[in-house]
């Protein structure tokens, strides 16, 4: 039982001896004592007023002396107003890091909760490369997942591929009337890359349409942009894809082949992976007969023109379009099939979808619509909204080709961290391949801790200078911290030292105790991460645990104590904030190196 479960019980306990009250664990308010006061823990005493009818200093007092005699682990506890502040023994903070030692996977719960959740990310179209708004996709996507298994829950990680609908039609027609034939093999360029570029130049070629109409034939712009004949031609050859139309099928499925290639050396080489891969032309079709059965049950209705809609006008929203005129799907068709599916295939609690935040009023929509066609599983629909990335010259645009893209992003990273370890002689002594691997760890380490470390909601400005940097609150500070205990606990071993467990009676100081105290806190801080599906917390934790290793190392010396017990005490204390912190950066999906 944990001290706060204990003291929680006691409380109540306390509660119903000195008073003849009853009172519910929800009313034990319990939470860190302030660091001006001395103490661990402190119970809020005012709620308690109402049944010792005295003042809170003199509550608070009565509620001390009963849990100093029935709880040993209390050394002590003072009153300041109506707060309880109890300083618990540190034999007690000693039994916590012994128990912490005997748990390699330290921070990862060793129950299964009986929860289940699918979630997706990534979700890239097949007209372009991924970009760095994908690597805040991707790195939040499998570090939730990471983070709920360690809650033990089951998980099942998934992709959507976009890999139909216009817009990738626009790079097939820009292929069809530019490429004259060209692959990536002939021009040396990854598949997405390659097919990226095609998207932009139809983009190109669709505004010098737009602005000819405009000029020779007077038409205003909304028409002329109707009207360009490259934009009708990828219309049409969205039409033919749709009625499986073969030559457009086959140049669909090579430029899609080209891409997905590309994809999955980006993803290697970010660190990330998916259970199942889905693709968007093999779901529409089911959310198009699901429309269909709802247009026949009177649920959804028809236009003159033909096109389905959904009316959420009751809902407080507006109308939505789910079948276009031509009989064509859009986003929503393709998502209630993909939904259907998957809750079909697998049983699951929590159908939790990684998608920025522009795309709010889409799942609500989607979870609305879904309710309203019947599926009971509709309120399990879970939208994790994010924030965009931004650049400090501002937003990205994919058209005008003006993104990030994420293999340049992550190459440059990798540049990054091979100048700056040379500058400081880090790695003088390894073969160019342990350096060359030293340098990636150190580079998406950097990378993945500066994304995640921004709460999922917000808006985040992206500097790759500022990230790799061996000092202040970043991913290589932390790599680094735990480098150095590798190497203090490797010179201790040449000397036949290895840490043991330690007897709880010895004497430590404040500062130790602080640091066992931190270590402890990995469970709780996991739970609130998986409920709150922000890893930021987790990388923030890494953060003040290594800053607080870094201050006990100043002040105190591990390998040159004479003291046998306190030297294999600081030892172990050594190895198991190494723990914490490879456990905590494990589930954001950070390598740590042993040696930098």
């Amino acid at each position: 039982m944990s001290i706060e479960s204990l003291l929680t019980a006691k409380v109540i306990e306390a509660v119903k001896q000195c008073y003849d009250a009853e009172v519910e664990s929800d009313k034990v308010q319990l939470q860190a004592t302030r660091k001006e006061f001395v103490g661990d823990l402190t119970v809020v005493v005012f709620p308690f007023t109402r049944f010792s009818r005295k003042s809170p200093e003199e509550t608070g007092q009565e509620l001390g002396e009963y849990l100093k005699e029935h709880i040993e682990e209390i050394k002590d506890y003072n009153v300041v107003k109506g707060f309880l502040n109890i300083e618990i023994a540190s034999a007690y903070w000693l039994e916590v890091l012994n128990d912490v030692s005997r748990n390699p996977k330290y921070g990862y719960s060793l129950e299964k909760s009986g929860h289940s959740y699918m979630i997706e990310y990534s979700s890239p179209n097949t007209n372009k490369p991924l970009h760095l708004g994908h690597i805040r996709n991707n790195l939040l996507g499998w570090s939730v997942s990471e983070i709920q298994k360690a809650n033990g829950h089951d998980v099942k990680m998934v992709n959507l591929v976009n890999d139909r609908g216009i817009h990738i039609c626009k790079s097939m027609v820009a292929w069809k009337k530019f490429a004259n034939g060209a692959t990536p093999e002939s021009v040396g360029m990854k598949g997405d890359h390659f097919v990226g570029d095609y998207y932009v130049r139809f983009d190109k070629e669709y505004k010098a349409e737009v602005k000819q109409l405009m000029e020779s034939q007077g038409m205003e712009e909304e028409e002329a942009k109707k009207q360009a004949p490259i934009l009708l031609e990828a219309q049409e050859m969205l039409r033919k894809w749709e009625a499986g139309d073969a030559e457009t099928v086959a140049l669909w499925r090579t430029m899609n082949d080209w891409v997905l290639k590309g994809f999955d050396e980006t993803y290697k080489l970010m660190g990330v992976g998916f259970d199942k891969v889905y693709f968007e032309s093999q779901t529409y079709k089911k959310g198009r007969d699901i429309v269909l059965k709802g247009l026949a049950d009177g649920v959804l209705y028809r236009k003159e023109t033909g096109s389905i809609w959904a009316d959420l006008t009751g809902d407080g929203l507006d109308h939505k379009l789910l079948l276009r005129d031509d009989g064509t799907s859009v986003y929503m068709t393709q998502d209630i099939g993909t939904a259907y599916e998957r809750f079909q295939e697998f049983d699951m609690d929590e159908m939790v979808y990684v998608v920025g935040n522009e795309q709010n009023y889409h799942f609500q929509v989607l979870s609305l619509i879904c309710g309203k066609l019947g599926f009971p599983w509709a309120g399990q629909i879970k939208h994790l909204s994010y924030g965009m990335v931004e650049l400090p010259e501002g937003k990205m645009k994919s058209r005008e080709g003006t993104v990030v893209d994420a293999d340049d992003l992550m190459q440059e990273m990798i540049h990054t961290a091979r100048e700056t370890s040379q500058e400081l002689g880090k790695l003088e002594g390894y073969t160019t391949e342990e350096a060359e691997e030293v340098y990636r760890k150190v580079a998406l380490g950097a990378l993945k801790y500066f994304i995640l470390k921004v709460d999922p909601k917000k808006t985040m400005l992206f500097n790759p200078k500022e990230s790799i940097d061996f000092n202040g609150n970043t991913g290589p500070f932390i790599q680094y911290t735990y480098a150095r205990i590798q190497s203090v606990l490797r010179k201790a071993a040449d000397s036949g030292v290895v840490p043991q467990e330690i007897d709880i009676h010895i004497s430590i100081s404040e500062k130790e105790q602080e640091l066992i105290k931190l270590i402890a806190k990995l469970p709780d801080v996991v739970k609130e991460a998986g409920v709150t599906y922000s890893p930021a917390l987790l990388a923030n934790y890494s953060y003040d645990l290594a800053k607080e290793f870094n201050q006990f190392y100043h002040d105190f010396s591990i390998l040159k104590e004479e003291k046998l017990t306190l030297k294999n005490f600081r030892l172990l204390l050594a190895k198991e904030c190494a723990v914490a912190i490879q456990n905590a950066m494990g589930m954001l999906g950070i390598e740590m190196p042993d040696r930098m």
